[in-house]
């Protein structure tokens, strides 16, 4: 049986959420977190490995797609939601444990949570509801969530596709924005999105909610602007700079090529060593007041017509 969290006085309970708030104590315990089965089963693919998962069974049996099996409901959990079953004669509470749906324990090992496969030594805890609502920094993640062990996410890591796709990010700090471009790079795929000189950490549990998983979905690697146009340059890709100034249309400009589409903070845009470093300067039309999109629009725009240009469906309609 696990142990069952019944408080957030919990010792656990306060690390977990120190992990969720503060980076320095990420960085210094070597841990973050995941929320949610989607984004805990894109982890663990992409070779993540949890430490620990906290688990809420009246939640997480919501789903009936989990496996089946069940565990008795222990005393003191009942905080679960889950009631003692009634008396079948008297009708009123007072009779055996109530059970709450939980995919079956293989032998000898833990259980897989339906399909997750945990590795062996991986810290399991039950977590009534009341400890998940603390926990949790959102409804609809199925009550689960993880530590996860941190990986390096490096340039030499990165495995190229025969005709590459890649984004590169200087300098984005806000965790919803990098979130975004990355679900863009995941639904265009990017074979990978590089991070330059980040302002945020990659582990920042805004940005893994943000993403929906694609930080793990994709190829992603973290380096100095310098590192990464050496890179790039080194597998013959091309380097295309979002820029205003002395730039081309985006749609006039060849992306079929193995390809990377860097954009820089909005506000700023782009340093002079990726101006320099770029083949072309495109840009984006606005015919608007304004002179500037959000970055994750951007991504998306230009990450969809690389994809046009490369997709024999639309050769006919490539000059639209």
């Amino acid at each position: 049986m696990f142990e069952c969290i019944t408080s957030g006085q919990n010792p656990k309970i306060k690390e977990l959420l120190a992990l969720q708030e503060k980076s320095r104590e990420r960085r210094a315990a070597g841990l973050f977190v995941v929320e949610g089965r989607r984004e805990l089963d894109h982890c663990i693919t992409a070779g993540f490995i949890p430490d620990t998962v906290f688990i809420c069974p009246e939640i997480y049996s919501c789903h009936p797609e989990r496996g089946e099996g069940s565990i008795p409901v222990r005393e003191g959990c009942t905080p679960f939601g889950s009631r003692t079953a009634s008396d079948p004669t008297t009708g009123k509470a007072g009779g055996p444990p109530a059970t709450v749906p939980r995919v079956a324990r293989p032998s000898g090992g833990i259980p897989s949570l339906t399909g997750l496969n945990l590795p062996e030594g991986t810290k399991v805890f039950e977590v009534s509801r009341n400890v998940y609502e603390k926990i949790a920094y959102r409804e609809g993640t199925e009550g689960i969530i993880a530590e996860m062990k941190y990986k390096d996410r490096r340039l030499e890591d990165i495995k190229l596709s025969e005709n590459p796709l890649i984004v590169v990010l200087e300098s984005v700090e806000k965790p919803g924005n990098l979130g975004a471009v990355l679900r863009s790079a995941d639904a265009a795929g990017a074979d990978a999105v590089i991070i330059c000189d980040p302002l945020t950490d990659l582990y920042n549990p805004n940005l893994i909610r943000a993403s929906i998983g694609a930080i793990f979905s994709r190829q992603v690697a973290a380096a100095t602007s310098e590192e990464t146009i050496s890179w790039l340059k080194a597998n013959n890709i091309q380097i295309l700079t979002a820029q205003l100034q002395d730039s081309s249309l985006y749609y006039d400009t060849p992306m079929t090529g193995p390809t990377a589409i860097v954009m820089g903070t909005e506000s700023t845009g782009l340093t002079d060593i990726w101006r320099k470093a770029a083949d072309k300067h495109i840009r984006i039309p606005m015919l608007g007041a304004l002179d500037s999109l959000n970055v994750s629009v951007s991504a998306a725009i230009l990450l969809f017509e690389a994809v046009r240009q490369r997709s024999g469906r639309f050769a006919e309609t490539s000059d639209l």
